[in-house]
């Protein structure tokens, strides 16, 4: 599912962001732009005042502006980032991008990660950029037969496919250099990594049972 881009919800969090050049040409004037917590220390480089703030505040000190500003307590299921999530989509968005959500701590960074399969759950779709690759699901309905499909240019060096929800089925990989006919992802083998876009061509990938994260590297 690819809801339309326009009405964008970016959620910017605390993980480090070494490329601001790169990471700000993502950005519109018309995205909505939630900072959490200590993901404001990247305002200056990011260029982007927020329209929502959330946090506990107990990695950044509330800066106490006019921006709406949504305080948590810090004991409390929900990280910074799901609870930003779950705002926006209680505010009608579709479409999200999360940055600043994958670094040192891995269990942020998973916890992150799962937040796509949270977005697409609520009929969402969501992207996660940082300041080597972009990542997506793609997911297959079996039950309905609907195909998940997903392109990637010849622009990115190499592409990663990760089964993380269960077996993926029925995935076919076409234009790259390790092609792929109706196949299975499973989580305790997964031989879809740092596969080539053939030159000059798009890859194209599908998938008809489960969910996979593809992977571009930059």
């Amino acid at each position: 599912m690819s809801p339309d881009d326009r009405n964008r919800c970016v959620i910017i969090g605390g993980a480090d962001i070494g490329e601001y050049d790169r990471i700000r040409s993502y950005l519109r004037e018309d995205d909505y732009v939630i900072y959490c917590d200590c993901g404001l220390r990247h305002m200056n480089g990011l260029g982007v005042e927020p329209s929502l703030i959330v946090g506990d505040f107990d990695s950044y000190s509330d800066p106490h502006m006019e921006t709406e500003t949504i305080t948590l307590p810090v004991e409390k299921d929900d990280t910074d980032t799901v609870y930003a999530a779950r705002e926006g989509i209680r505010r009608g968005f579709q479409n999200f991008l999360l940055i600043g959500v994958t670094g040192d701590r891995m269990d942020h960074t998973l916890v992150n990660l799962y937040l796509l399969s949270f977005l697409d759950n609520n009929n969402c779709h969501g992207m996660i950029i940082d300041d080597y690759s972009e990542m997506e699901l793609i997911t297959g309905h079996g039950d309905s037969g609907q195909r998940g499909t997903a392109e990637v240019s010849c622009n990115y060096p190499y592409f990663s496919l990760v089964a993380i929800e269960g077996t993926a089925g029925g995935v076919t990989i076409r234009n790259a250099k390790f092609p792929l006919e109706d196949g299975q992802i499973t989580p305790d083998y997964q031989y879809a990594t740092s596969n080539e876009v053939l030159p000059g061509q798009t890859a194209n990938i599908s998938v008809t049972d489960g969910k996979l994260l593809l992977i571009k590297v930059l």
